[in-house]
């Protein structure tokens, strides 16, 4: 590299880091933050082997010992380990209140399948590790750590603040929080509209790209292919071998893929990220918002994300089968999840499952309940405050309504009536989405910046201009 171009890269490295500097909270506030953010990625609270109480309950010391009032704060759920927290920052009442949610549970994490110590929290080479970094303890730390400071600032929004960290966002059910709150305790996160995950912001070739705001997902099915043989010894093997058939259904379904199409909300969302492009695909994300399958068929290679932004997918994520290393299995099954596109029905995926799978031996039944939302409306106030704030921290940078391609509670909170948008202001790399994976990080930075900009959004939601 030459000695001008080393100039050039180390200027605008330092421009960036200046800028970036000036847009953070100060340091006392980052400290708070991320001790909170370490504090409650140490709880394990997993679905099976760890809980959500204890968390809440240190959320709810953290509040105490900033002086909120004992009556402004709940802990409770479905179960003992399932507990939720909500507390409520009291401002004039002249509107309703706005609900910031984030959930406190985690996909479980194995020690053997990490490199590290899934449930402790490790700053290491600009990023921080650890199960929840970014599915969703950020968020929660972030909203706890800014309501302590707006208390400390005396902020008097024109409307009560409402933080509720549930349970269960993961492993759903029963124990699901927001579920349970809207039937027990609809009083408490009754809002006019809510915050919650499901946006982030996108870095592509180290750039920040889009700062996404959610206001559609997917739905989730889930189905158990299951094959049931009467076995035998295994040295007199035959071809009608249960685990065979389950192996052919799977390979058939890898091979599957749904229809390629946009709805109202992703043809908007590829014309924007068209617009801002200035790579090769450029023409062809403008083409898919006009409906060009060809155009969809050549985006959907380019990137998971904008592959399942396209269309309802449905993955093997849980293997079972056999009971002796001597022995014909007599059972041999799967199960699948399935992301679902809005306006695809279940009826026609249980039926086109059964058409691609075509064995007879292979059953199929759908697996727990499932739940589909209406798209929240695309409020002004709030799109106006997320590209007021996103123009000052990241010049330049857009916000993009998508339809998040996984699912959240937010689909819970838009049936009931609160419209949700999902929003952080967090950015992460397109292609180093960990979320329920190894090693699960996000940038330092980027926790930052989050931190920042969910403070000055929350203002401008709330009387501050």
């Amino acid at each position: 590299m030459q000695k001008s171009r080393i100039v050039s890269l180390f200027l605008a490295l330092s421009f960036a880091a200046v800028v970036s500097a000036q847009t953070l909270r100060p340091d006392s506030e980052k400290q708070l933050a991320r001790d909170i953010y370490k504090q409650f990625i140490e709880i394990q609270s997993g679905f099976t082997t760890g809980a959500t109480t204890p968390v809440a309950e240190a959320a709810a010391a953290r509040l105490k010992a900033a002086g909120f009032a004992d009556s402004d704060i709940f802990l409770g759920g479905a179960s003992p380990k399932k507990s939720n927290l909500v507390v409520r920052y009291h401002g004039t009442g002249k509107r309703k209140p706005l609900l910031l949610l984030a959930h406190i549970d985690v996909v479980e994490a194995r020690r053997d399948d990490w490199s590290m110590n899934p449930f402790q929290l490790i700053e290491k080479d600009g990023y921080f590790y650890g199960r929840g970094t970014g599915d969703d303890k950020a968020q929660a730390a972030i909203w706890i750590a800014n309501l302590i400071q707006y208390k400390k600032e005396g902020f008097v929004p024109d409307r009560d603040l409402i933080v509720a960290l549930t349970a269960d966002e993961e492993g759903g059910g029963p124990f699901n929080g927001v579920d349970w709150l809207l039937k027990n305790h609809r009083d408490l996160i009754d809002a006019e509209f809510a915050l919650n995950e499901g946006g982030w912001g996108e870095i592509v070739d180290g750039k920040h790209v889009a700062n996404y705001l959610q206001v559609s997902e997917k739905y989730v099915m889930n189905f158990r292919f299951e094959v049931r043989n009467k076995g035998g010894h295994s040295s007199l093997p035959v071809k009608d071998n249960a685990i065979y058939h389950l192996a052919g259904a799977l390979m058939r379904l890898s091979d599957f893929g749904f229809p390629l199409k946009t709805n109202e909300v992703t043809a908007a969302y590829f014309r924007r990220m068209g617009e801002l492009s200035n790579g090769p695909e450029k023409q062809d994300l403008l083409k898919v918002a006009n409906g060009s399958q060809e155009a969809m068929q050549l985006v959907a290679a380019i990137a998971p994300a904008y592959n399942s932004v396209l269309r309802t997918t449905c993955v093997a994520t849980m293997l079972e089968g056999g009971h002796a290393m001597n022995a014909l299995p007599q059972l041999a099954a799967a199960l699948v999840n399935c992301r679902v596109m809005p306006e695809d029905s279940p009826q026609y995926i249980e039926e086109t499952l059964k058409k691609v799978i075509a064995d007879d031996q292979v059953s199929i039944k759908s697996v727990g309940d499932f739940e589909r939302g209406p798209s929240s409306p695309l409020r002004p106030d709030v799109l106006d405050a997320a590209t007021r704030v996103t123009s000052r921290m990241w010049p330049g940078v857009a916000v993009v309504p998508n339809m998040v391609m996984g699912a959240t509670d937010g689909r819970m909170l838009r049936a009931s009536g609160i419209p949700c948008y999902g929003i952080q202001g967090i950015f992460i790399d397109r292609n180093d989405v960990r979320f329920h994976g190894r090693d699960e990080r996000i940038p330092v930075q980027s926790f930052y910046e989050g931190q920042a900009f969910l403070y000055d959004l929350v203002k401008q939601l709330s009387g501050a201009k």
